[in-house]
């Protein structure tokens, strides 16, 4: 390996997308020499294989209901189907046009960019292209990639991971999809959107399982009224392949067969073979353990994003790669508050929450301490007009602030801004009450909520 020993850069970076990257702008904007290495193209996971291609397909779908159901609003018109590769041509044009921004960025603030695979050498360097890039710090950031199950092979065509999805080339006449989470509910939306038989099997009692127990029965009876099948409870046994499919056999003997079975069963870390291990560097079934400052047990490292056991979301590695740049800066840092991380479920209807479910409210604060409240959106002008129904449900600590807010509705990710403010400012409900709310919006729906959590309810029941 060649050593230019006169470049020694401030932070090495394996790995370019939202934890990497992010760390990158933010190092390089507060003077540090930041090296920024990556395989693949910048942006990574997030940009190119999930958060931005996977909301353009739920957008298509979006699109294609509202042609089908044009006439509950006196318009007329006509649905004549999913043009597969035009859906691919507006996706990846939503993405290129991103890409080349983001590239813009990070030749903008003068980060010296390696496209090349990177692997620690030790802890103050990183091997990439036959050459050894030295930093005082290193950063890992190198992702995660579609878990399988035991014995659970997957091959692309029939057997398929939310990478192949992204990229298929027809809408499925049928799917069975493994997993209820985040993931398996968005494609079983935007697949039922395009006309596919979707089927969803989860081993846990509900779907999006870490959510609040009311959002995942509130989209569960949303998923039934529009024809997605979902099985809850028992567990993937074996899939084998039929003469044009996939037969999925569950634990208790139930068998579902379709045209493709999309494992959806989460995300494991990039970190196999990489010389984390051999550099010393702590690690627990493949993810990098740090502490609330993103610090490994070697001085010179830290992790950020899908690589550590923290929440998997790209907005997540944001925050962990600002943190980290700012700390090496020298600037003071707070940890990250995961539970005031605001998140959200694209399906149709949107799952939308922040803070604590009242599951563990009551956990925390005892349950005759804990109070919740519901707010259905039937009371709400503008949701009425979109035709969307749900709820919102805030979670208190009796007289005191608000510790979650749970929302279910389309476009409930759009409030969930509010609500993180209203959760991370421990916010009291007469606080926000005494808020002037725009009418009609969607927004005014949190605003009502908490007028009736403050005692004052406007257009709610007692």
């Amino acid at each position: 390996m060649a050593n230019d020993a006169s470049t020694v850069f401030d932070l090495v970076i394996l790995g370019g997308g939202s934890g990497g990257y992010a760390a990158a702008l933010r190092g390089a904007q507060l003077g540090l020499d930041v090296a920024l290495i990556e395989k693949d193209k910048v942006g990574g996971t997030c940009l190119h294989r999930g958060c931005i291609p996977t909301k353009a397909l739920l957008h298509a779908g979006e699109i294609a209901d509202q042609a089908r159901e044009s006439a509950q609003f006196g318009v007329k018109t006509t649905f004549e189907g999913i043009d597969v590769p035009a859906v691919h041509k507006y996706k990846d044009e939503v993405i290129s046009g991103l890409y080349k921004g983001l590239q813009g960025l990070v030749a903008s603030r003068k980060v010296t960019y390696i496209e090349g695979e990177g692997r620690l050498s030790s802890p103050t360097s990183v091997d990439v292209n036959g050459q050894r890039v030295q930093g005082r710090h290193v950063l890992l950031a190198t992702g995660s990639v579609p878990k399988s199950l035991p014995g659970l092979e997957i091959d692309g065509n029939r057997i398929i991971s939310s990478d192949h999805a992204l990229v298929l080339d027809r809408v499925p006449k049928s799917a069975i999809i493994l997993g209820g989470g985040v993931i398996g509910v968005e494609f079983a939306s935007a697949w039922k959107s395009f006309g596919s038989d979707v089927t969803i099997i989860e081993g846990m009692k509900h779907l999006v399982p870490v959510e609040d127990e009311n959002s995942s029965k509130l989209l569960e009876r949303a998923f039934r009224k529009r024809g997605i099948k979902f099985n809850l409870g028992t567990f993937f046994q074996k899939a084998e392949y039929t003469q044009d499919g996939v037969k999925v056999t569950l634990a208790d003997g139930k068998e579902f067969e379709a045209e493709v079975l999309l494992v959806a069963v989460g995300r494991g870390p990039v970190s196999q073979g990489l010389g984390y291990e051999e550099a010393g560097v702590a690690m627990d079934r493949g993810y990098v353990l740090v502490d609330e400052y993103m610090r490994t047990n070697v001085p010179t490292i830290s992790a950020v994003g899908d690589l550590v056991p923290t929440l998997q979301l790209a907005h997540v590695g944001f925050a962990e790669g600002i943190l980290v740049a700012e700390r090496l800066a020298g600037l003071k840092v707070v940890p990250i508050d995961y539970d005031g991380v605001p998140r959200v479920t694209y399906c149709h209807p949107e799952v939308a929450s922040v803070g604590i479910t009242e599951a563990k409210a009551k956990e925390i604060y005892g349950a005759d301490k804990v109070v919740a409240l519901k707010y259905n959106l039937a009371g709400n002008g503008k949701s009425k007009i979109l035709k969307t129904a749900g709820e919102i449900k805030l979670v208190q600590v009796k007289d005191g602030a608000v510790v979650g807010v749970h929302m279910v509705g389309d476009r409930m990710g759009e409030q969930v801004g509010e609500a993180q403010l209203i959760y991370n400012w421990e916010a009291l409900p007469a606080e926000v009450a005494q808020l002037i709310h725009a009418h009609p919006t969607q927004n005014e729906a949190l605003g009502e909520a908490h007028l009736a959590l403050a005692g004052k309810p406007l257009h709610s029941h007692d």
